[in-house]
């Protein structure tokens, strides 16, 4: 393989491409090389809701830049060359971009989409389920900081008020559009737009030349989504505990729109972390329990919601347990049908209660699965673990990616005239996906790249020892 500029200029064998005159030669004898992998869905600023994150966002504001960079340069050091950021703040994102674009800073390509359109921002109702009445002032600010006009006031508007409202959005620069076809963490999730309305959403978007992608967590909000013509779905293995329609599978497989989906919540270690604490949770009814008459009457859903919150475990016989196997379930579906499947992981390091230095510390098994660019390398091998082939899972995570930001053009395979962003291996990925970890060597734009160096600056996380900074 030449590289030169950057790009790819020719691919084959060693006898038939002959390496230019003065080239720097790297001896790639006994190495196995992928495309760099591209992670659809990722958050790496502070965004924020419920259980003290107010406070989280007030204390690392002014470390707000520097902790985005940690977060995209976490996924390059795993091989994560292409990442896309579909919910954050948008300004500081941008501003890092900007520093990796002109080289100032190492980091991997990244697409930004800012805020979820229609939501009111991390404090809100639409977002984290929080009335009015617990918003402070600092909260609504923040919500400001995200929304930039494209919040919750979205869906009080016409057709026309809206095109001009998404309009002034777009004008903000974002790369992609992602918008909430239903509400977050509410449960039953409320549709947030009309047909018309999601229609006019997606119709300006691709006027901007850009993507259009939705987050829609019940079955319906799904379907009107699709019928709006959307590019991308986040998640769609997630509708409300529900089983993914043969309708909609069909649809989505159809009109070959991209399934980003969460891979890495639902295989692997948070799988097992599941299951255990399923287990747990069932001895823990048992001993509970007392009388057949006990026994036999069913938990009220405001005992589950007791339990839940005295044991922080899922409950047998709630939304949450079900929720993990059904996940399962719907990726599968998917997967069998032939669509279009992403690595999309919701990669971060604000996890639960803090940045990753304090969660980790807090729920180490629970939380690893989401952390930047180790989060990506069990979803590819979670995808293995739900039946696709490790080629298949290597496409999904290389190839499709590209495809989900309609750039492949301009990487995802490594072919003459694409961006040279390459993974060398140690091992075969083919014979067993975890050597995909067996990393030699992470190639970006044509740029070999300190592995062992980054994150430059890990505010967060002391990567160098593998633990959490004190």
């Amino acid at each position: 393989m030449v590289v030169e500029g950057g790009r790819i200029v020719a691919v084959g064998p060693s006898a038939d491409v002959a390496a230019p005159a003065g080239a720097e030669v790297i001896d790639g004898s006994g190495k196995f090389v992928t495309p760099g992998f591209v992670d659809t869905n990722v958050h790496m600023s502070l965004a924020f809701g419920r259980g003290g994150r107010v406070e989280e966002h007030a204390a690392y504001w002014a470390q707000h830049e520097a902790l985005i960079l940690q977060g995209l340069q976490l996924h390059l050091k795993h091989g994560v060359t292409t990442v896309r950021d579909s919910y954050g703040v948008l300004r500081p994102m941008q501003r890092v971009k900007k520093k990796i674009d002109s080289g100032e800073e190492i980091g991997p390509r990244t697409y930004l989409a800012g805020n979820i359109v229609g939501w009111g921002g991390p404090a809100s109702e639409t977002f984290a389920g929080l009335p009015e009445s617990e918003i402070s002032f600092f909260a609504e600010q923040m919500n400001d900081e995200v929304t930039l006009g494209s919040g919750e006031e979205m869906m009080h508007m016409t057709p026309d008020e809206l095109r001009v409202a998404i309009n002034a959005y777009l004008d903000h620069g974002p790369d992609f559009i992602k918008y909430g076809a239903t509400h977050h963490f509410n449960y039953p999730a409320g549709i947030s737009f009309s047909p018309r309305a999601q229609r006019v959403i997606v119709e300006e978007t691709h006027k901007r030349g850009l993507v259009a992608e939705t987050h829609a967590t019940s079955l319906e909000g799904l379907r009107l989504s699709i019928l709006a013509g959307i590019d991308l779905i986040q998640h769609p293995d997630n509708v409300g505990n529900r089983t993914i329609t043969d309708e909609l599978v069909d649809m989505i497989v159809e009109r070959g729109i991209v399934c980003s989906m969460l891979i890495n919540q639902f295989t692997g270690p948070s799988w097992q972390f599941h299951v255990r604490n399923m287990e747990r949770a069932r001895e823990d009814l048992a001993e509970a329990q007392s009388g057949d008459r006990q026994r036999r009457i069913p938990p009220t859903t405001a005992e589950i919601r007791r339990r839940v919150q005295d044991t922080g475990l899922p409950q047998p016989g709630s939304v949450m347990e079900g929720r993990w196997t059904t996940k399962r379930t719907n990726a599968k579906k998917l997967i069998e049908a032939g669509c279009i499947v992403t690595v999309g992981t919701d990669n971060t390091l604000f996890g639960r209660g803090g940045v990753a230095a304090d969660f980790l510390r807090e729920e180490p098994e629970n939380m690893e699965h989401q952390l930047p660019g180790l989060g990506t390398v069990l979803a590819i091998e979670g995808l293995v673990e739900l039946g696709m082939t490790p080629l298949e899972a290597i496409t999904a995570a290389t190839k499709n990616g590209a495809i989900a930001s309609k750039a492949l053009d301009e990487y995802g395979t490594l072919e003459a005239g694409k961006a040279a962003d390459i993974v060398v291996l140690d091992a075969d990925p083919l014979a067993d996906i975890a050597n995909i970890r067996q990393l030699s060597m992470v190639i970006k734009g044509g740029q070999v790249i300190d592995i062992e160096a980054l994150p430059t600056d890990p505010i967060a996380l002391d990567w160098a020892a593998g633990t959490p900074k004190e």
